[in-house]
């Protein structure tokens, strides 16, 4: 399957090691989120990749730069439960795309996959199915078998075949409130906590770019019109985590202006003031008028601006919502 960017750039997506474009120099891990520090850990395999490419006169054994991961996530899998991720699938490449990569492989985990011992790995996927010229990892990454398998051990593995491998450390960020290093570390687990508590700007720092919400525009309950304040209902990819519920401030772009950001106020929740029965996400873009249904949005969050609560009548809704808009604009104004 081929991911096309509005610049026809393509990334080369393979559902399996046969659909593979190779040889491949690899960034190896789960990449959920495609935050800071899995930047640093894909970046070594870019360099490597168009190092070698320049000094080759044709294209017979052209090096293509690779993310590997795992799908579902392994998580999933050990557990039975649907996994929530920063970045579904269509998200991931879009950011690998941003990044330069060419080709994302995702290996189907199942009982087959996590039974391979380390070795079996490396021989198999890595070395045979995948063609690898070089890899890199984080200082953290485990594999194998009951995860019997470490950065180092991949090293020395590798090494056999002729494959260097890149340990690149963990990374970590100055917060505000951090008091160890394990605190201090950029994951997609403290990215997760921080969205999930409404810490927008902590999560995005961590990410290096606004957390996003992708999604198509579907008809909801057409409340929001009789009062004022017509919502755009999103409907999501299911797999996709959702912060803390809430009213946000964000910046939205329409799928055929991705250039232009619009002003907004985003609502996550269960809508108690109207009797909602399920978990919504939508949202009031800000001095625009137009017809969206069926088509795609991009909602970055830029600010947690309060919880979800019930109000006694739809007038004290609306009140809170002109409430809501003017915050937004102070958290925005200066961006636009």
């Amino acid at each position: 399957m081929v991911n096309l960017s509005p610049n026809g750039c393509a990334v080369w997506v393979a559902s399996s090691t046969k659909l593979a474009l190779t040889p491949t120099a690899v960034a190896l891990g789960k990449f959920d989120g495609v935050h800071r520090g899995h930047q640093r850990v894909i970046a070594p395999i870019l360099q490597q990749a168009n190092r070698e490419n320049r000094e080759k006169e044709s294209n017979t054994n052209y090096i293509y730069s690779t993310v590997v991961t795992f799908y579902p996530h392994p998580q999933e899998f050990f557990t039975g439960i649907p996994h929530a991720l920063l970045t579904p699938v269509d998200e991931k490449v879009q950011q690998l795309r941003s990044l330069g990569i060419e080709q994302l492989v995702l290996l189907p985990f199942g009982k087959e996959l996590s039974a391979l011992t380390p070795e079996e790995f490396v021989e198999q996927i890595l070395v045979q199915q995948l063609q690898c010229q070089q890899i890199s990892v984080g200082e953290d990454f485990c594999f194998g078998k009951k995860r019997s398998g470490t950065a180092k051990h991949l090293q020395f593995l590798a090494a056999k075949y002729g494959i260097p491998v890149t340990i690149v450390p963990i990374q970590t960020h100055a917060g505000e409130s951090v008091t160890s290093t394990e605190e201090a570390r950029i994951s997609t687990s403290l990215i997760r906590q921080h969205l999930a508590n409404g810490n927008v700007e902590l999560a995005n720092q961590l990410l290096g770019r606004p957390y996003t919400l992708i999604g198509v525009v579907v008809q909801g309950q057409q409340i929001g019109r009789t009062i004022g304040f017509p919502t755009a209902n999103l409907q999501l990819p299911k797999e996709k985590f959702l912060p803390r519920q809430g009213v946000y401030a964000v910046r939205v772009f329409i799928e055929e202006n991705q250039n232009s950001a619009i002003k907004g106020v985003m609502n996550i929740g269960d809508r108690p003031t109207v009797n909602g029965t399920h978990p919504t996400v939508e949202v009031h873009l800000l001095d625009w008028v137009g017809d969206l249904y069926g088509k795609n949005l991009t909602v970055q969050l830029a600010k947690f601006l309060r919880p979800e609560q019930k109000f006694s009548s739809l007038e004290d809704l609306k009140t809170q919502i002109q409430l809501d808009c003017i915050a937004a604009k102070e958290v925005l104004g200066n961006e636009f």
